[in-house]
């Protein structure tokens, strides 16, 4: 039970970043790139079928960044986020 309400808060919560994304055309790549990177192994034959985080590695980095591993970043450090990895891509590559 608690891990379908965590689903299901990942899957609100991946619909309300999409939307703040869409604002944002700079960065819809580094965003495709970035959930390709972060998305389950195979995330196609699990349920929800949405390519959202593996929970387990979800809650990780949850932890390590906000001290609750079940916390959900908000909105404007996920656009942060994906600056600062268009910036370090441009750096590298």
């Amino acid at each position: 039970m608690v891990r379908l309400v965590l689903v299901v808060r990942l899957v609100v919560w991946s619909i309300v970043s999409g939307i703040a994304i869409l604002v944002h055309p700079s960065i819809y790549g580094i965003a495709l790139i970035q959930m390709k990177s972060f998305a389950r192994t195979k995330w196609y034959l699990h349920f929800p079928f949405l390519p959202i985080p593996y929970v387990p590695y979800l809650r990780f980095r949850m932890e390590t960044l906000y001290g609750n591993d079940s916390a959900l970043p908000p909105t404007a450090d996920l656009i942060e986020y994906l600056k600062w990895c268009r910036m370090q891509r441009r750096i590298w590559v």
